[in-house]
């Protein structure tokens, strides 16, 4: 037997996060192995949406959704938080609107392995004995060796359930396949068992009560479901045990379900009405919210229990019953159940369908939807299906209100389509079997998982998926027109089945208003106007009819028909379309196939030996035939002028077929067909004739040739025969193969004659010599010869045998040769002389074999006298084997008639036996000697059985067997119907001193009687006793005599019973003189419940019973301080009152109760005197009252009072442990928490006083050991006390305590002053004012409110000096940063010095440290002399704006007045910097002197600058994006338009004034490849930079900035080029001599460039 199933979990792809953010999650709690969960919930989960950029969506590796497969619609694809896979929002259980806040975790992460809960499947199989074994564990663990009530049961499962009862780990075999482990009820295919009856067998197999027959009844709609659905339409059989549990769910589908009890304990249902499911469901959400949150589908897993008494709490009806053995159990649609098992059980249930649950199903399936469930079944094809097939008419209302649903769900869908714009559609492939359901599995929707049956969307994109209706928007990315719909029927032909079910209920339906009275007509946006789903439909049937009118045009049919696709999945307006669509369909294809044709015939006329395959004259005479009259095709004359000529070579054949011709003569028409390019039927068949005819020719010849030359095969003459009858020609051979047929036949005749009748050997001879020699080999022929041989072999067999026969004495060998002999002999078709002869001899052997065995075993007398009769017939009774044998039989009948004599007249046993004995001898069987023994036998058993009785018995270690009087009584008597004489003296003795015992016993139990009737105790309680305890002794004494007899006694067992009895009399009786316990009570009164109830019912157990009730009454009312409960004055007052009313005497608990009403009267005048003089009310007498009262009082107001005011004060004191003693680990009193809070205040408030720097008293601790003094605020500090608090180590020698040093720095607090000053675990100052206030009214004397409310003073004196203290710094806008660092170095001290904590304070230290940070970092750029950036000053800026620092601060100040010189200087530089020289050069150096005295750090634009200053060529420009040329030797460059260089750059190249040409040689240096471009890093003289105002006059030209310069090898003649000009020669020369020069310009340049 195998566990629960557990479902599969299947492999998907990994996608890489995007943006992922780790965070922890609370898991619910585990179940136990019920599993469980009422009310287990989750913590808290946040979820997170997930924000994913462009670039990462365009990856190729997209995240895919986990339920549809698909990377596709990344805009709505949330991932998991923890584990990053993705779901699209509208693929979730339940789909989700919107991206959820916070974090997100999906299902299989909520469930994990340490957080899941459910039932664990067992993957070892288990056998019954096993599963037997370990529910008796369960049992003997929950309940012991005692049986349980079932109400006993009930309360423990669910106390284990909700967790108050520990853990349980149980099996239950849940959901087994009947078709695979079998079934409790008969099958017709099982076997059948040999104990029981067939046709009992039969009618319980078609029994209608059978569960395997439920789903198929009549009325049922599943019948037409073909699929062996396991629980559906096959059975499920459960195993249970002991508290295995099946948890609140609905069946699949809302199925109707039935289950039976085979055998077992009983099994507990609970259910809930299927009209209140939607109540259930709101309750289950609402007690177990996180469980939903975290699985919204939580009760489709069948794993939550919740106990029926919460349901019913909130309103919701649960009902429950007790299912037995042998009853069965239903359960409605939508009726939520569950239960358990009171024990080892089997179970067997399947589920059905009738009519009326055809709505519900609807449900069922809209729930699989909502729920991305997979159904079990289609809904839509059921409804089809049993639409079709038809159903009772007490049915149709139900089905008639499903089928409008569905046609007007699927009209309504597909017109939405079409609006959209999905006008592709196809017709799904056809069932094979439309009328039952699952006979072909349909496409599931990758969103929801429903089964497409009726309709489907599928897009080229993804060819493996589909998509329902609803969720088309889903399926991919591309646009709707290249989706497509999938239909198996037209919303007509579903219309049609509507009215159909609608007719047959009765209603008169001519059209279909009622389906379409709320659908208005679609319509649709086409070229800036509406246009409606007809029109466009009109349109199309306009265009169609012209296109059917016209030549054929193989697009435009194309195109007309891919339009239609869609109209033809619509209504009854669309059938002129589909029947114009089938018109196009059909005359396109009656075209292609015209031409196809002609094709074909063209090519066999042009290649007749290479095609392989010519048209058929069929087809070509269906397509002339069916003449498609819209279209006009040319090729249509030419097909049908071959029509006429293959009809004229038809008739051809068809006559020289039928006049049977020559051979030769269809061989012609052979040739003439196969030459036709028409393949013709008839041609084959002429070509089969001829191969036939010339096959039967050669064979016929070949037989003849056998006559001539030998023997004839008779089959092969036969074979000819028969196939001569179907020759069609004309041939010679044919006369000749008749004739010797007939010859064969009359010889076959005369063969089967002989065959038919047995003839004699000597004559069968004499006709097989008279045909030797024939020619002809026939089967009798053979057959005969075979008969003859054979005989002739058997007689001469038998002829050897007998002549040695009487030499033998082997009979038994003899009589098996012989009857072998007979047998063969009779199988002989031929008769012989000898068999007669060989059956006489084969009986007397057979005799002769049967003395023998006689002689040597035993054998019955009339066996033996049957023998000797056999041997006298046959005339062998002289032969030696029978004459023994003869006197054998006379001993016997001797032996025989003496026993018989002797069991007629008795006689004793050992006479018995000695005749026994005497039958050793005769070897045969006496019938006698049977019935000697079994009265010897019985005997024998007699006397022993009287042992048991006549022996003493001993004590035995094992348990004793008690003997039986009423057996001895029958031991007595049965001597005298018995054939042997026995003796009954010793025996009788025995049964006399039975019956003196039983006689004793009975006067004991009247005189018991006697004094059980009494019916009044007394008023002393020691005579009854004693005459009890007297009776006890002999009752006592009575039973071990009765014992030590072994017999087993009634009168014994009421001994027993009223020893019991007494004695728990004589414990009742003895409460009377003391006062019991309250459990020896109890017990006592259990005790009465075991006692035999007869004796129970007595007046004297009566009167101790009563008398018990009151004793325990008594004993609950004594007030105790243990006692939870008080009990009340008047309870115990009545008590007393009614012991008046009680016979029995209970002296001494009667005193007590009248001293404990006394003891309380006297409490409760204290009380009174305390509450009445509240001057003398202290908080110390409140508590002493309570401390008496608990001792001594009953249930009163007066204890209430006092209870409820200490319980007020208890109170109050817990809120103050709530709120000082927030570390879980103080387990200090309240009072030591106050004085050390206190202790904190007194020592912050040393901080500002003078004689904590005198007295050198530590800042943290106030300690006066000696400490490390800070040079900046002269306080003390122990460096243990410090260590925690400074996270970076001090480099100076000095020391500096850690607040003045982070204070110093400027920088944030260090992480341990950041915990000191924040809350932590110290009390708010405003959480002890307002326990202050609450405890208004309080009793005096508590000491702990009056220090709370000299802290809280303190308190409030300290928050109001440090927040002046801080007010006055940070108001403060000087220049003196000191001014503000004392008064918050004091406030840091004495915040993390005090044991309070108030957030104002706090609040306010952070904004004046805030503050002080800002001015302490622009104060180090003012005096560090170190350069920032002008990133950091703007953010300096933008930082002192947010917190709100006065425009009149001097570092506000400071740093505007930075940021403004700073931005000014830049943008100059800016300009300077990219001006292609148009700026001064002494404008320049006055801009790189002003940034170089900035307070900012502008490197980068001062290095640009630089090297804008640098001056080239003879022009003395700086660089200007102009071509330039570098010399080889002194590294000057010079502008290509300067010195007329025109072309590519030369390879080589010096300037004139390193290296003049007079004559024509041209100038090549070469240049190694390796050396790079060079220029003048030099800048040229100082120069007094230009005014501000003339450097803004300065235009600036836009110019682009080159990187690198290259230069190639050009020959340049240089001598021409200075000749050109002298001037600029001359300029070059005086240049050259002085490299670099000032960066004003000159006007006599400007001509030259």
């Amino acid at each position: 037997m195998d566990a629960a199933e557990v479902s599969g979990v299947r492999s998907r792809k990994r996608r890489d996060a995007i943006n992922k953010k780790a965070i922890g999650m609370a898991s619910h709690g585990n179940s136990n192995g019920i599993t469980g969960k009422n009310a287990a919930s989750a913590g808290p989960r946040k979820r997170k949406s997930r924000k994913v950029d462009d670039a990462e969506t365009n990856k190729v590796d997209d995240q895919v959704c986990e339920q549809c497969d698909s990377g596709l619609h990344g805009d709505a694809m949330l991932l998991c938080d923890r584990c990053d896979k993705g779901w699209h929002l509208y693929c979730l259980s339940p789909p989700l609107e919107s991206v959820p806040p916070g974090n997100w975790y999906c299902s299989d992460c909520m469930n994990s392995d340490s957080d899941c809960f459910g039932f664990v499947e067992r993957r070892k199989t288990c056998l019954l004995d096993a599963f037997q074994r370990f529910d008796e564990k369960v049992k003997r663990r929950w309940f012991g060796q005692r049986r349980p009530s079932r109400v006993q049961v009930e309360k423990q499962f669910w106390e284990i359930v909700e967790g108050r009862a520990g853990e349980l780990e149980v099996m239950y075999g849940s959901d087994m396949d009947t078709s695979v482990y079998g079934s409790g009820f008969p099958r017709l295919g099982d076997p059948v068992p040999p104990s029981v009856d067939l046709e009992m067998w039969q009618k319980y197999c078609s029994s209608p009560w059978n569960l395997n027959n439920f789903p198929n009844l009549p009325g049922s709609v599943l019948r037409t479901v073909q699929d062996k659905i396991a629980g559906v339409m096959v059975p499920w059989l459960y195993i249970g045990m002991l508290f295995s549990s099946f948890c609140w769910h609905v069946e699949d589908h809302c199925f109707y379900s039935i289950n039976y009890l085979h055998w077992g304990e009983p099994k507990c249902w609970y259910g809930v009405p299927g009209a209140e499911a939607n109540a259930f469901e709101l309750v289950m959400r609402n007690t177990l919210p996180d469980l939903f949150d975290a699985q919204p589908d939580l009760l489709f897993h069948l794993v939550t229990m919740l106990n029926p008494s919460v349901l019913q709490a909130n309103g919701v009806p649960v009902y429950s019953v007790m299912q037995e053995p042998g009853n069965f159990v239903i359960t409605f649609p939508r009726s939520y159940h569950g239960g358990f098992n009171l024990g080892l059980n089997c179970a067997e249930a399947v589920n059905f369908a009738p009519a009326d649950w055809l709505p519900h199903g609807g449900i069922g399936a809209e729930l699989y939807r909502m729920y991305r469930k997979a159904p079990v079944l289609s809904h839509e094809e059921l409804l089809y299906v049993v639409a079709k097939n038809g159903v009772r008419s007490e049915s149709l209302s139900y089905l008639k209100g499903e089928i409008e649903r569905l046609f007007l769900k699927e009209k309504k869908c597909r017109e939405e389509l079409w609006t959209n714009g999905i006008v592709k559609s196809s017709l799904m492939p056809a069932r094979s079997n439309p009328n039952y359901i699952g006979s072909e599995e349909d496409p599931m929707c990758v969103i929801c998982r429903q089964y497409l049956y009726l309709s489907a969307v599928s897009c080229n994109c993804r060819p493996s998926s589909y998509v329902c209706l609803e969720h088309w928007k889903h399926l991919c990315e591309c646009s709707p027109e290249k989706h497509r719909l999938l239909y198996r029927h037209t919303l007509a032909e579903l219309g049609d089945l509507a009215c159909e079910v609608k007719a047959l209920s009765g209603e008169n339906v001519k059209q279909r208003p009622f389906l379409l009275n709320d659908i208005p007509a679609p319509s649709k946006k086409v070229k800036d106007r509406y246009i409606s789903y007809a029109q466009l439909a009109e349109d199309w049937l306009s265009e169609s009819d012209r296109i059917l009118h016209m030549p054929f045009l193989d697009t435009a049919y194309s195109t007309a028909l891919e339009a239609s696709g869609q109209f033809l999945w619509g209504d009854h307006d669309m059938d002129s379309v589909r029947n114009m669509a089938l018109k196009l369909t059909e005359a396109k294809k009656w075209v292609l196939s015209v031409r196809n044709c002609i094709s074909r015939i063209d090519e066999f006329l042009l290649c007749k030996h290479k095609c392989s395959e010519k048209v058929k004259y069929v087809e070509i005479e269906k397509l002339v035939a069916i003449r498609c009259k819209s279209s006009c095709e040319p090729g249509l004359p030419q097909l049908q002028a071959y029509v006429e000529k293959g009809k004229m070579m038809i008739s051809e054949i068809n006559i020289a077929l039928s006049s049977r011709s020559t051979v030769e003569h269809l061989e012609t028409l052979y040739s003439r067909a196969s030459e036709f390019p028409i393949e013709l039927t008839e041609t084959s068949t002429l070509c089969c004739e001829i191969s036939f005819a010339k096959s039967w020719l050669k064979k016929t010849c070949d037989l003849l040739e056998q006559n001539r030359a030998g023997t004839i095969d008779i089959d092969l003459l036969n074979t000819l025969k028969l196939e001569m009858v179907q020759l069609r020609v004309v041939a010679p051979e044919i006369e000749l193969l008749s004739n010797l047929w007939k010859e064969a036949e009359s010889l076959r005749k005369r063969c089967q004659s002989y065959l038919q009748d047995s003839p004699v050997l000597k004559e069968l001879g004499s006709f097989l010599l008279a045909l030797d020699g024939t020619k002809f080999s026939i089967p009798e022929l053979n057959l005969l010869k075979q008969h003859y041989s054979g005989a002739c072999c058997w007689a001469s067999l038998v002829n050897g045998i007998l002549r040695k026969l009487f030499e033998r004495n082997d009979y038994h060998n003899i009589v098996e040769e012989l009857a072998g002999i007979v047998r063969d002999g009779k199988s002989l078709r031929v008769k012989v002389d000898e068999l007669p002869i060989v059956e006489k001899e084969l009986r007397r052997s057979f005799c002769r074999k049967q003395a023998c065995e006689a002689l040597a075993t035993q054998m019955s007398m009339d066996f033996i006298e049957e023998i000797l009769t056999q041997a006298s017939i046959l005339t062998i009774e002289e032969e030696l084997p029978f004459v023994d044998l003869s006197q054998l039989l006379k001993n016997a009948t001797a032996w025989e008639q003496k026993a018989r004599l002797m069991l007629e007249q008795s006689a004793s046993l050992s006479e018995f036996e000695d005749h026994i004995r005497c039958a050793e001898d005769i070897q045969a069987i006496l019938p006698s000697a049977q019935n000697m023994k079994a009265q010897i036998v019985v005997a024998r058993s007699w006397m022993d059985k009287c042992q048991a009785y006549l022996s003493p018995r001993c004590d035995e270690l094992g348990p004793v067997v008690l003997l039986k009087v009423d057996d001895l009584k029958d031991l007595i008597c049965r001597p005298a119907s018995m054939e042997v004489i026995l003796d009954t003296s010793a025996l009788n003795s025995v049964l006399s001193k039975v019956e003196k015992w039983e006689h004793n016993s009975l006067s004991l139990l009247i005189n018991l009687r006697t004094l059980l009737h009494l019916n009044v105790v007394g008023s002393t309680v020691d005579p009854l006793e004693r005459n009890l305890e007297e009776l006890q002794n002999k009752i006592s004494a009575a039973i071990e005599s009765g014992l030590s007899l072994g017999f087993e006694l009634k009168v014994l067992n009421e001994l027993k019973d009223c020893l019991l009895t007494v004695g728990w009399m004589l414990r009742a009786l003895s409460f009377c003189s003391r006062i019991p316990l309250l459990e020896d009570v109890d017990r006592a009164i259990e005790e009465a419940v075991n006692l035999p109830a007869s004796l129970l019912n007595c007046p004297l157990a009566t009167l101790l019973m009563s008398g018990l009730s009151w004793l325990r009454k008594a004993l609950v009312l004594l007030p105790e301080s243990e006692k939870s409960v008080k009990p009340k004055l008047e309870n115990a007052e009545n008590i007393l009152a009614e012991h008046q009313k009680i016979a029995v005497p209970y002296s001494i608990m009667t005193a007590e109760l009248e001293d404990a009403i006394s003891k309380h009267k006297s409490w409760t005048e204290q009380c009174h005197a305390f509450f009445m003089l509240p001057d003398y009310q202290s908080w110390a007498g409140l508590l002493r009252l309570r401390d008496r009262g608990q001792s001594v009082a009953f249930d009163c107001c007066e204890m209430d009072r006092v209870v409820l005011d200490i319980k007020k004060i208890d109170g109050w004191f817990n809120q103050c442990r709530c709120t000082l003693s927030a570390d879980v680990n103080d387990n200090g009193s309240l009072l030591s928490i106050l004085q050390k809070i206190s202790r904190s205040l007194d020592n912050a408030s040393m901080l500002y006083a003078e004689d904590c720097k005198k007295k050198e008293f530590c800042v943290i601790c106030s300690c006066d050991v000696v400490a490390s003094r800070c040079v900046i605020c002269q306080d003390w500090y122990h460096s243990s006390c410090v260590e925690s608090l400074l996270a970076s180590k001090q480099t100076t020698s000095e020391y500096i305590c850690p607040f003045c040093f982070s204070l110093e720095g400027g920088d944030p607090l260090e992480k341990g002053i950041q915990e000191r000053i924040s809350k932590g675990n110290r009390p708010a100052l405003s959480a002890l004012t307002e326990l202050v206030s609450s405890a208004k009214g309080f009793y005096k004397g508590i000491e702990e409110l009056d220090l709370l409310e000299e802290i809280t003073k303190k308190g409030c004196d300290l928050k109001s000096y440090l927040m002046q203290i801080l007010h006055d710094a940070d108001s403060y806008d000087g220049e003196d940063l000191s001014v503000m660092c004392k008064p918050l170095v004091v406030a840091l001290k004495a915040t993390s010095a005090a044991g309070l904590y108030d957030q104002q304070i706090n609040n306010t230290i952070e904004v004046v440290l805030s503050r002080y940070s800002w001015k302490k970092h622009i104060h180090n750029i003012l005096c560090g002399g170190r350069q920032t950036s002008i990133q950091h000053v703007m953010r300096l800026d933008k930082e002192g704006s947010n917190l709100e620092i006065s425009g009149e601060d001097f570092f506000k100040l400071e740093i505007c007045k930075i940021k403004e010189t700073s931005q000014q200087w830049l943008a100059k530089a800016e300009k300077a910097a990219f001006d292609c020289g148009e700026l001064p050069l002494d404008l320049v150096y006055g801009l790189i002197t002003e940034g170089e005295n900035l307070s900012v750090d502008v490197e980068k634009e001062l290095k640009l600058l630089r090297d804008r200053s640098i001056l080239y060529c003879i022009c003395r420009k700086p660089y200007d994006n102009r071509a330039m040329i570098a010399c080889d030797q002194c590294d000057e460059w010079y502008h290509f338009d300067c010195i007329n260089v025109c072309g590519p750059p030369p390879e080589t190249f010096h300037c004139p004034a390193c290296r003049p040409n007079n004559g024509e040689v041209f100038i090549l240096l070469p240049r190694p490849a390796s050396e790079e471009d060079r220029a003048s890093i030099e800048a040229g003289p100082h120069t007094p930079p230009a005014s501000c105002d003339e450097l803004e006059t300065v235009e600036a030209n836009k110019c682009s900035n080159s990187n690198s310069r290259e230069k190639s090898q050009v020959r340049v003649d240089l001598v021409k080029l200075l000749r050109q000009d002298s001037e600029l020669d001359n300029m070059w020369r005086e240049n050259k001599k002085v490299l670099h020069r000032t960066a004003r310009r000159r006007s006599n340049f400007v001509g030259l460039l």
